[in-house]
C-alpha cells in the first residue's frame, strides 16, 4: 500500500504521531523572537551548522572505522544514513515537555519549536541530501522531498488550519487543556505501533545480534551529550537567562525522531540498518534527555 514510495499505513501511523504535536505552533509567536535574539541564534547555529555534522562524523568514526570487525562493510553506509537523519531533524514538539521539566521559558520554546519546523522545510532536505552524498549513498530525491511534503508540511497545515478554527470556536484555553490532552494518547499509541512493526521487522537482526544495538547506541549517546554541553555551555558563556538557555541546550541535543523515522522507512524500507539506527535513536533518547534534565535543574543560575 503505497504512494510515490510512502507506504499508507505508516503515513497514517506518522500523521498520529506529529498532527497533535503541530497544533500547538503558533505562527504568530515567532514576532516574539526579536526579545531574545542571542538564544536563538545560538541555537540555529548549533542545529543547523554544526550537529548534523557532528553526527555524521561519529557516525562515520564509529560505523566505518572503529566498528568495521563488527559490521558488513556493505551495511555501514545506511548504519551511517540512519545517524545522519537523527542528527539532521532538530526536536520540536517533545521539547516542551523537557523545558517545562526544567523550568524554562515556555513562551521562548514555542518561539523556538515555531522557528525550527519552519527552517526544516527547507533546511531538511538540502543537508540530509549533502551528508548522505558524503557516504556514497544514492538519494531518491522525489521521495525525499514527497516525504517531507507527507510528513512534515501536511500535519504543519493541518495543525495550523485546526488551530484557528478550535481557537476562534471554542478559545486557546479549550485547546490546550482539553484537545490536546484528549489527543496525546493516540500519538503514543502510534508511536508504540511503530516501533512494534519495526523491531518485527527488525527480529532477525535484534536476536541474531543483540550487540548491533549497544554499537549503534553508543555513538548516539556521545552525540546527544556533546550537542548539549556545546549549547550549554555557550549560552552561559553569552549570558543567556537560565529559563532561555536550558530549553535551548535541550532543543539541540533531542531529535525530531519522528521525522527520522519516517525518513528511514520510506528511503531504505522497514528492515533496514537505517531504519534500526533511527529506532534506537527513540530508545536511547528518553533517558539520555531525563538525564540532562537532572542535570540543568541542579545547576539553576
Amino acid at each position: 500500500m503505497e504512494l510515490f514510495n510512502v507506504n499508507i499505513p505508516v503515513a497514517i501511523l506518522i500523521w498520529l504521531m506529529i498532527y497533535p504535536m503541530m497544533l500547538q505552533i503558533d505562527f504568530s509567536s515567532i514576532k516574539k523572537v526579536g526579545q531574545q535574539p542571542k538564544g536563538l541564534i545560538l541555537r540555529i547555529i548549533i542545529n543547523w551548522l554544526i550537529k548534523p555534522f557532528t553526527m555524521a562524523f561519529f557516525a562515520w568514526l564509529f560505523f566505518s572505522k572503529l566498528y568495521s570487525a563488527y559490521i558488513d562493510p556493505s551495511m555501514v553506509g545506511e548504519y551511517i544514513a540512519g545517524a545522519i537523519l537523527l542528527g539532521a531533524a532538530p526536536c520540536t514538539a517533545m521539547v516542551f515537555v523537557w523545558s517545562y521539566l526544567s523550568d524554562g521559558n515556555p513562551n521562548y520554546t514555542l518561539v523556538q519549536v515555531s522557528v525550527n519546523d519552519l527552517i526544516i522545510l527547507v533546511a531538511f532536505v538540502p543537508i540530509v541530501g549533502l551528508l548522505l552524498g558524503i557516504t556514497d549513498v544514492k538519494i531518491p530525491y522525489n521521495t525525499l522531498f514527497t516525504s517531507i511534503i507527507i510528513f512534515v508540511v501536511i500535519p504543519l497545515l493541518a495543525g495550523y488550519a485546526t488551530n484557528k478554527a478550535v481557537t476562534k470556536r471554542k478559545g486557546k484555553d479549550w485547546l490546550r487543556d482539553y484537545l490536546l490532552p484528549k489527543l496525546r494518547p493516540f500519538s503514543i499509541i502510534a508511536l508504540l505501533v511503530t516501533l512494534i512493526l519495526l523491531f518485527a521487522f527488525q527480529g532477525d537482526i535484534i536476536t541474531d545480534n543483540p550487540l548491533i544495538i549497544i554499537l549503534v547506541a553508543i555513538p548516539l549517546i556521545i552525540q546527544t551529550y556533546f550537542i548539549f554541553f556545546i549549547t550549554w555551555k555557550i549560552g552561559k558563556r553569552i549570558k543567556l537567562p537560565y529559563s532561555t538557555c536550558a530549553p535551548a541546550a535541550m532543543i539541540g541535543a533531542s531529535n525530531f525522531f519522528e521525522l527520522a523515522v519516517a525518513v528511514a522507512i520510506v528511503l531504505f524500507g522497514y528492515d533496514s540498518p537505517a531504519a534500526m539506527v533511527t529506532v534506537v535513536g527513540v530508545l536511547v533518547e528518553v533517558p539520555l534527555m531525563l538525564s540532562l534534565v537532572k542535570f540543568v535543574n541542579k545547576r539553576k543560575f
